[in-house]
This record gives structure tokens, sequence and C-alpha cells, in this order.
């Protein structure tokens, strides 16, 4: 109710009386809210009459565009159809299915073509009026490829693409997606490799086929496909299938290839199970398709910068990604929130505990990265630097916003950029969920004298039912059992306090316990350094308080900081230095020179639109960079054996 200012009792009654017969005025038309249409029926755990077919074109690279084709057998009498594109990605933890990319879309009944009508709440959803006696409706339409990156995500070029079955077919609505068959199909450029989990491929010519498949099991087994390509066997049933943009870029040395067979051996080990019958790594080295790093049961969608093989010790900030997705076969995929599991593409996800689903699988992914040696312990404790400074110095938002509360950035913000992310804050269940782990780790370590820690969690909590290539989905709850089960502890205390309440301690409770504390130094660590040198970038976050690019746009802009109350904001543009012309170099020794007595301001010459204006920052700190510093030089500690080896 709005505030009303200090009034005599009757005038303040009067007021009040005004307002209620305001609402009965004859001369103000006031509509009443429609009807919205029926929903979308909720899926039903029943067979689909029928095996749907779907045929995809994908020999069209030079327009970057897939030609749909998809014949849905109907039941006996069927009078209606409702047809839908997913929504509801898993993965994506949104409903982030690219509507808009389909075109061209016609459909028919038994070869005659019938209107359809596209729903005015489920946008998704076509509904088909089918005529007496149809059989089979048969679905035509393009998905088009983005082209440029400001279009989306590109997923085809003249020399490789990714194909993602739910973004180019379509299906019935009302049934458990488990509960539809499908028959793929696809025809890709002449000579190219194909690679995929699915499993019984035969070839005629340019077209694969693979056998009947649930459409769960479909969307969860996408395609790379390529005409450089190389395929090496890990071991255990784990393949490497590789794209690049040229044909050397795929030169790797027996040596690194050998890391991602220790990768398996450490997963295995840390598990002690798996769950799949067989996987692959579907990995690009590419900057021509669009990034990705997208988990499934079987396979992993991963993307490197295109020499992460040939300049392997300069790019090991890059390689991370491919722990960390497979980690998910065990975290997200085969073990699953019970809210983050839906029937179908169109139930609501919601993604309360994604900072186990995430957060943990975060950890994993460091930790496995530095026993097998896919990265390098140096670049991993980085990683953690990283992460320490962010939370205790670069995201002030952590004052009024949880971990918890940003599982569900996702479906707010869609993972569109953000004015000030370290204030309204991201994704953050990823990584300080990763470091509440780390936590966890350290408290049941020093509890049990050394005997026990997070990875007796991993195999009773992921490691469960070896050979079970389902589901299993679980709750807070079972989380906090679990835990007790490896370590008495108030761990439902433990996990509320650090991750459901605000403006909480910086978590570098974790990495001290382990016997790491965060310093500042006047470089970067190694993997800051890598991603600066990779980006073309220079952050200045913990100094100044922004990043920029190397033509000097201002692309980040730590909340509160010295460059923010100097009116240095995202989209700014610095021109000079000093004085001087802008360059990095000059940027980083005018921050350096401030750090000497009685220096003044540093002057920033700055371009905001068509208007340039010089400010100054009053900032005399140094250059400062997080690295983390062990407490006993020379010895091992618990975050040291936490990284080692464990494989057998």
């Amino acid at each position: 109710m709005k505030y009303l200012p200090a009034l005599a009792p009757l005038a303040a009654l009067a007021v009040l009386s005004l307002s209620a017969h305001a609402q009965d005025d004859p001369l103000r038309t006031r509509p009443a809210a429609p009807a919205l249409p029926p929903s979308v029926p909720s899926a039903r755990d029943v067979a689909y009459p029928g095996t749907v077919s779907l045929t995809i074109d994908a020999s069209d690279t030079e327009r970057g565009v897939y030609r749909v084709t998809e014949t849905i057998p109907v039941s006996e009498g069927a009078r209606d159809l409702i047809l839908l594109q997913p929504s509801w990605l898993p993965g994506n933890h949104s409903p982030s299915g690219p509507i808009a990319l389909l075109a061209d879309i016609h459909f028919w009944a038994d070869g005659k073509e019938i209107p359809w009508v596209r729903d005015t709440v489920a946008v998704n959803a076509f509904h088909l009026a089918l005529p007496e006696g149809t059989k089979q409706v048969t679905a035509k339409f393009a998905h088009t490829s983005p082209l440029q990156t400001k279009e989306g995500r590109v997923t085809m070029t003249r020399d490789m693409l990714n194909l993602q079955w739910e973004k180019m077919s379509l299906y019935p609505a009302g049934y458990y997606v488990r509960r539809l068959t499908v028959q793929p199909r696809v025809k890709f450029p002449a000579g190219w490799t194909v690679f995929t989990a699915l499993d019984g491929m035969s070839r005629d010519g340019d077209t694969n086929s693979w056998a009947a498949v649930d459409y769960e099991r479909l969307v969860d087994s996408p395609i790379f496909a390529g005409k450089y390509a190389r395929r090496w066997d890990l071991g255990h049933g784990v393949y490497l299938d590789t794209l690049a943009d040229e044909a050397d870029l795929l030169a790797i040395t027996p040596e690194h290839l050998q890391t991602y067979r220790n990768l398996i051996s450490e997963a295995l080990t840390t598990f002690g199970a798996r769950h799949f019958d067989h996987y692959d790594f579907l990995l690009a080295l590419t900057d021509h398709m669009g990034a990705i790093g997208l988990e499934h049961h079987r396979s992993s969608e991963n993307q490197y910068q295109p020499k992460s093989w040939t300049d392997w010790e300069t790019m090991d900030w890059d390689h991370n990604v491919v722990p960390h997705e497979f980690v998910h076969s065990w975290n997200g995929k085969y073990r699953r929130p019970a809210d983050l599991w839906t029937p179908d593409y169109q139930q609501p996800m919601q993604d309360t505990l994604l900072w186990v689903y995430e957060g943990q699988t975060q950890f994993w992914g460091y930790v496995l990265a530095a026993r097998s040696g896919v990265q390098s312990k140096e670049t991993v404790l980085g990683m953690f630097a990283a992460a320490a400074a962010k939370y205790s110095e670069g995201t002030p938002g952590r004052g009024w916003r949880s971990v918890e509360d940003t599982t569900n950035a996702p479906i707010i913000a869609q993972r569109r950029p953000l004015p000030y992310t370290s204030l309204s804050r991201s994704e953050d269940y990823y990584v300080e969920g990763a470091l509440t782990w780390l936590e966890a780790d350290q408290i049941i370590r020093q509890g049990t004298g050394g005997a026990k820690g997070l990875d007796d969690f991993a195999k009773a909590f992921f490691g469960m039912r070896d050979g079970d290539w389902g589901e299993l989905t679980y709750d807070f709850d079972e989380v906090v059992r679990t835990l007790n089960q490896v370590y008495p502890y108030d761990w439902a205390a433990f996990l509320k306090t650090r991750l459901y309440l605000p403006g909480q301690p910086a978590p570098l409770k974790g990495l001290e316990m382990a016997g790491y504390k965060l310093v500042w130094k006047e470089r970067p660590n190694a993997f800051d350094k890598g991603v600066t040198d990779g980006n073309k970038s220079l952050d200045l976050t913990y100094s100044l308080g922004f990043t920029l690019d190397n033509d000097g746009d201002v692309t980040s802009t730590l909340w509160d900081g010295p460059g923010y109350n100097a009116g240095v904001v995202n989209g700014t543009k610095i021109v000079a230095v000093n004085g001087r012309a802008f360059t990095k170099d000059i940027l980083k020794d005018a921050i350096t020179m401030a750090k000497t007595a009685n220096a003044g301001p540093i002057a920033l010459l700055i371009r905001r639109g068509d208007r340039y204006e010089t400010v100054e920052i009053a900032y005399h700190g140094g250059l400062r960079w997080p690295w983390l510093e062990s407490g006993s030089p020379g010895k091992s500690n618990g975050l040291d054996r936490l990284l080692a080896a464990r494989r057998k």
C-alpha cells in the first residue's frame, strides 16, 4: 500500500472512500481478462503408436541450412495433432529452444497439404486439424543455422557441422519422450567423417542411418561431422572423436594423448562405476563453428581453440571443458536432481540443485584435469585462485544474492550479457559451488584424519549401480544423507549457510584448510595469463576495476570499483593514458608508476558514444592478479594431495 501522509482520521477515510468509488466510474472502460487457450497436454508414460521417420539433409554447407522431412504416424480416427519443438533443453537449464530458426514450415496429411496454427501461449506448439482417415503427417521445414555470431551459435561451416536433433525436429505432445521411437537418417557433404554415440550406423552413399531409437536417447546423441577428422580409442569403451578447421591441427603428441587416457582411468577410479556402454568425446578444434561445452550421457560436445593441441602448453588454460563434461555422465545425466528431470521438453525444469549438478562437476573437472595431466597443476591452481579472487573482491552482489538463487540465472538472464554482472551475479553455482565442495572435502579429510574425502562421497552417490544407463534422481536430503554416511557432520546447516544465505564470508576456508592462501602479485597466474592472451584482453578487475580488449574498449566493470566510480563503464573506450595514446602496456606502466610516492591520479581520455572527456582515477595499489601460495613450500599439503594422480 502506498504511504499516506499524516491526515486526520476522517480525512484518511475520505481518501479511501474516493479510491473505492473510482472503481465504479462509468466513464472508464475496464476489460475483463480473456480465458487462456487450453494448455498443451501433459506427457503420459505410454508408448506412441508407430515410429517417427526423421530425415535431415545437412549437405548445404554453403548456405548453412538443414532441410528436414519428418513423418509422424497418427492413431486411427485421430482428428487433431499437436507437434512440439523442444523448448526446455537438457543441459541448458532453461527454455532455450531456438524456435525462431525453424522456417518454411509445411504439413501434409497423406499427401495433401493441411493448414497449421501456432499456439498463442506455447509458441513452440503447432496445432494441426487432421482430415478424416489420416494415417500419417509429413512435416517439411528448414532449420536455418546462424551464419554469424550475432545471430546465434554457428553450427555449420564449410568444413564441419554440429547437428543437434532437438533443434531440428518436432515431436507429438502428450507422451514421455522416452516412449517415442524415431528412425533417424542424415545426408552429409561427400566424404565427411561422422561421429555420434548413436548405435547401429549404416551408410548409403552420403546418407547415414542409425537403428531406431527413443527420442530421449536421440536428443542426447548429437553429431559432429567434418572434412578433417580423426578418432582415437582411449580404452574402456571411450573414444576421442575430433574435427578441425585444418588437417594439421589434429596433430597431438603421444604424451598429450595419454592425458586423455589418464582422464578415463582417473574418472573410473573416482566414481568406481560407469553408467554408459560406450562414450564419445566429440571435440572440435575451431574458431569458425561456435563454442560449446554440453553434456550427454554417452557423449559430450566440446570445442577448443584451433591450436589447443599444436600449442599445448600455451593453450593449457583451454583444456578444462573435456574433463568437466565427462564428469557430467555421472553427475547430471545419470544422477540428476529430481526437479531437473522432466518427462518431455515442455514441462519446466527447476534448477534449485545446480550447485550439485554443476558445482560439484566444476570441482571434479578441476581435480580430474590435474590428476590426469589434461591440465597442469599450475593451471588448475590458477583456476582456483581466479575463483577465490572473484568471490572475495570481485562479486559485491554476494551481499544481496545467494549462490542458490543464482541457479535461476539461466532462466532469468538466458545467458545474455549483463551490464554489471559483479552486482547482479550470474551462474555462480558453478565456481562458488566448487569452492564450497572443496571445503566439504577438507572437512571430511580433517575429520577422518585423511582416511576419507569427497572421493568417498563420489563413489557412494554417483558410482552406485554399475552398468545402469538410465537416470537416478535425488534431492537435497539424499545429498545430506550420503555426506553423513561418509562423515557425520551438520551438513544440512553447512550447505544451507554457504549456499542459501547471502552476505556470507568469502569462500576461502576450503583453500586455507587445504594449505593454500590467496595472495596478490603484479603478474597474472598461468590460467589468467592464458585466458587474457587467448582473448586478447587485459583484466584489471583487481586494480582499476575493469577489463578491456586490445583496442581499449571496456568489456566489464567492477561495481563500485575505481573505474566505476570515475565513470569508466561498459562500452567506454580508453583513448589515451596520461596524455599518451592507449596501449595495454602503457596503461599497465601507468598503474605501476602510480604506486610511487607523491604520484598523482591516472588520467584517462575516454570516449563514450560521441563524447570525449578526461577522467582521473586516484588508484595507487599497483597491478594485482590473484595467486595461490602454499603455506608449506616444498612440502605436500591437502590441496597437493587432492590434485595428485589416483589411477591404478
